[in-house]
């Protein structure tokens, strides 16, 4: 059978997606990229915020229009806080739960296509990542938090915390890297509390990935600022880790920190942030920002922007507060109006440009090893370019050449696309080197 999996939300649920597109090639079915070419569907949904709720039912009824003979599967946060509702959604087959997301082709087999036969003899060494027109794998190390941030309900959705053992993760790395994947990114919902369960920890993770995999690149998904353990910038001595860390921050202002039950103050942020740019040469700082969560006053929300604009990004992720039924944050007092929440995330959003385009000045002329990633066909950079990012996570465009998809190449950095959302490069023929 033809098999289409979409994905909502976080990396952790595009680590998932991947692990079902490669157990079902196993398998010996074949992977689409188009849903109307699909026997199959098979959506991973996020319920994050109410709007990335809404986002979700939309795309059951997309992808149920599109393609109404195929059947469709709904897995993840929004399919496990909201069951009823979505397979209530016309065309719905079968709701999984993210308790049994590991046994959903298991499960599939025996309630929604029992019939169904290999399409085609898969060989061991074919990635699914390729025909779907990726070149960067996400790998899951752990699940469920222990946190319980007011305004979160992927602490309900998810559960308690689980982590992989240390040599199932190696030995999945080493299968990418046999199949041709340059780049690993580790995800979770905590996983910065990586091993806790195990009685190990992120850093010990990491040590253990230099030295018994030789994958080129790997990168870290969000880390809570909180976990990153005084040793922990030592790891970026080996250029394989990536130098960019995405650490959310969701408020500049203490109090609000505090309203939201965050683990920490912004003095303690600051020092961390002055510590890693210390230790770690051209490391790209990243942040999610929440505007307007319940009882933020001008003060608080001016303090914010002070304390943001100081401690400095090369990116934010800006998410405007909506009540999520289910935290403990939908019952606060003092909801922040609408108007004036536009206008703050207005605000907000002039300032990340400003930043963004600092960080892009300050790389102008040097050269970079940059992992090209996307095929012209589907790059967002251009009409006749690939897109790919340097080790600090900037965003490149880079010209088309034949075979230089999935491939790391030398680019040096010309510019600043005429969209903002990265820098023209070009192919360098000089060493390759980050200096």
């Amino acid at each position: 059978m033809k098999v289409s999996l979409k994905t909502l939300g976080c990396r952790l649920n595009e680590a998932e997606s991947e692990s079902w597109a490669n157990q079902f090639q196993s398998a010996g079915h074949a992977i689409v990229r188009s849903p109307q070419q699909a026997d199959l569907i098979v959506l991973n949904t996020c319920a994050v915020t109410s709007e990335a709720g809404r986002k979700s039912r939309q795309m059951i009824r997309r992808l149920h229009r599109g393609n109404p003979a195929a059947k469709l599967v709904v897995s993840g946060c929004y399919a496990t806080l909201e069951a009823d509702e979505a397979a209530a959604e016309f065309g719905v087959d079968l709701i999984i739960p993210n308790r049994e997301k590991h046994r959903l082709l298991e499960l599939v087999r025996e309630r929604v296509m029992p019939d169904a036969m290999p399409a085609a003899a898969t060989l061991p060494g074919e990635v699914s990542l390729f025909r779907q027109g990726r070149q960067r794998a996400f790998v899951k190390v752990q699940d469920g938090c222990r946190y319980r941030c007011t305004f979160c309900i992927v602490t309900v959705a998810r559960g308690e915390e689980k982590s992989l053992p240390a040599d199932q993760i190696i030995g999945q790395i080493n299968g990418l890297h046999r199949q041709g994947i340059h780049e690993i990114v580790l995800t979770g919902v905590h996983l910065g509390g990586y091993g806790a369960d195990l009685g190990t920890s992120l850093d010990s993770l990491i040590q253990q990935i230099l030295n018994r995999t030789a994958i080129p690149r790997i990168r870290l998904g969000s880390v809570e600022p909180w976990d990153l353990r005084q040793s922990f910038f030592k790891l970026f001595r080996d250029p394989r880790l990536m130098p960019h860390l995405h650490l959310p921050l969701q408020s500049g202002s203490d109090s609000i920190l505090r309203r939201m039950a965050r683990r920490c103050k912004i003095a303690n942020f600051m020092r961390l942030a002055e510590r890693a740019r210390s230790e770690v040469a051209d490391i790209n700082l990243t942040t999610d920002i929440i505007v307007g969560f319940p009882g933020e006053t001008e003060p608080e929300w001016q303090e914010s922007l002070t304390n943001i604009e100081k401690i400095g990004f090369g990116q934010l992720h800006i998410f405007t507060y909506s009540a999520r039924e289910g935290t403990k944050a939908a019952r606060f007092p003092d909801a922040v109006p609408r108007s004036e929440k536009k206008k703050r995330s207005q605000l907000l959003h002039q300032l990340a440009e400003s930043m963004k385009r600092d960080t892009f000045r300050r790389y102008l002329g040097r050269r970079f090893p940059v992992l090209c990633e996307a095929s012209p066909d589907q790059s967002a950079v251009g009409p006749n370019a690939v897109s790919g990012y340097t080790p600090n996570y900037l965003r490149i465009s880079v010209p088309i050449k034949p075979g230089i998809e999935n491939t790391i190449q030398t680019v040096r950095l010309t510019g600043i696309l005429n969209s903002g959302t990265g820098l023209q490069g070009q192919l360098d023929t000089g060493p390759e080197t980050v200096n």
